[in-house]
């Protein structure tokens, strides 16, 4: 095996690791759907499985964690802008 073929299967069990540390976290209370540290577990997750799918020519399995990539950076913009609006007064 290559290093290349390596850092390949490295990123896809990590990836894969991720999300169920992720899933965990959120099953058990630990963390809630808007936080930031779920939403950085989820994109840097989704991004091992699309490495890693896309090597191996699992092109549904990489489009699918392009998409839940793209929903966590979505996720983490919004907590970013958030966090630096002003609170309203109520």
């Amino acid at each position: 095996m290559t290093a290349v073929e390596i850092a390949v299967e490295v990123a896809g069990w990590t990836g894969a690791l991720l999300i169920l540390l992720g899933y965990l976290a959120i099953t058990t209370g630990k963390l809630t759907g808007d936080s930031a540290l779920y939403q950085w577990i989820n994109v840097a997750g989704a991004t091992g499985f699309v490495v890693n799918g896309w090597w191996h020519g699992a092109i549904p399995s990489a489009a699918l964690n392009i998409v839940w990539l793209l929903i966590g950076t979505v996720a983490l913009i919004r907590l970013r802008r958030r966090e630096r609006s002003p609170a309203k007064a109520g």
